[in-house]
């Protein structure tokens, strides 16, 4: 049903949107010169992922940091008391249920709308239903993003001569890309044990939870030559980094977009970065990326001034 939603040519037409909101986001850091440190995880990635989602689903813009808490509370207090899991799901769907009553008293023309009026085999989709594909498309469609993002960052300010390859040749940032993907693989999948197992002296009780790193894959030496160094101009990449066979990721077109405008414009407005002095700090849980992520800006080039609004692409109705 959301695969026309995400198909290519449709993706393709929120370029502009997503370009002005990378460069309203940079234009919100003010001011900064050679010498400066940012958080680009904080003040960027984890910005725009979010900025996007919203305007697909119709939510407010305003809300990016609601969502960011969101995040924390159901992807990454995996560890907390079940009760207190519980709280946290119930505000998640307080919110949603909100959003979703006032597009059903004023319908827009976004992914929460045609969640709200799809039908299958003639009948609507039951609440529950519009709600946790919602949750799906909020959750799976900013973390992961964002942390790819602050883990692509992270490797060109430890890795100069990427960096410095990606300044003289831009044409390399497509392949750098799904190499950043590749090796940095944001997603690890959680899966229950079905029955007790012991594997080579490990045991795994029923009802366990495990983490399932999958992406592992990626490092495959019978796959990928030279497979635990990062080659960001590797031609033949077949990663997993979006999963495999009929649960591969939905927003995948969207994902890449993301990337690579955010890193466009990011190397557009500091080409040279470094390191900076604060540690960086990881999440914890099913998605891995920077948290926070000092960098050090060592050149920095005048900003294009965005325009304060931006307007919104006639999306979900034109794809059919």
């Amino acid at each position: 049903m959301l695969l026309p939603a995400f198909a290519p040519k449709r993706i393709a037409l929120l370029e502009p949107d997503i370009r002005l909101l990378c460069q309203r986001q940079l234009a919100k850091l003010g001011s900064v010169s050679a010498g400066d440190q940012i958080d680009a995880a904080v003040d960027y990635a984890q910005q725009v992922p979010g900025a996007v989602m919203a305007r697909l689903l119709g939510l407010p813009e305003t809300d990016h940091e609601l969502f960011r808490g969101f995040v924390h509370d159901l992807l990454e207090g995996v560890n907390l008391p079940e009760d207190e899991m519980a709280r946290r799901r119930d505000r998640f769907d307080a919110y949603l249920d909100e959003q979703i009553a006032a597009h059903r008293r004023a319908p827009q023309d976004d992914l929460t709308t045609f969640l709200s009026e799809a039908t299958i085999d003639g009948q609507p989709l039951a609440p529950q239903h519009v709600r946790g594909t919602i949750a799906l498309l909020l959750l799976a469609g900013i973390d992961t993003t964002w942390s790819l993002l602050g883990s692509s960052l992270h490797h060109l300010a430890t890795h100069q001569a990427d960096l410095k390859r990606l300044r003289e040749n831009p044409s390399l940032l497509p392949t750098a890309i799904e190499e950043f993907l590749r090796a940095y693989a944001p997603a690890t999948m959680a899966r229950l044990v079905k029955q007790s197992h012991d594997f080579h002296g490990h045991a795994f009780q029923e009802e366990d939870w495990v983490l399932l790193p999958f992406a592992a894959a990626n490092r495959d030496p019978e796959v990928f030559e030279r497979a635990d160094e990062i080659l960001i101009d590797r031609a033949v990449n077949p990663h997993a980094a979006f999963g495999l066979g009929i649960h591969r990721c939905l927003g995948s077109n969207l994902a890449r977009l993301e990337l690579r405008v955010a890193l466009e414009e990011f190397l557009a407005r500091f080409p040279s970065f470094e390191p900076g002095d604060e540690a960086v700090r990881w999440s914890v849980g099913q998605i891995r990326g920077p948290r926070r992520l000092s960098l050090r800006l060592l050149e920095v080039q005048n900003p294009i001034a965005p325009e304060t609004t931006i307007p919104r692409t006639e999306y979900t109705r034109s794809r059919s």
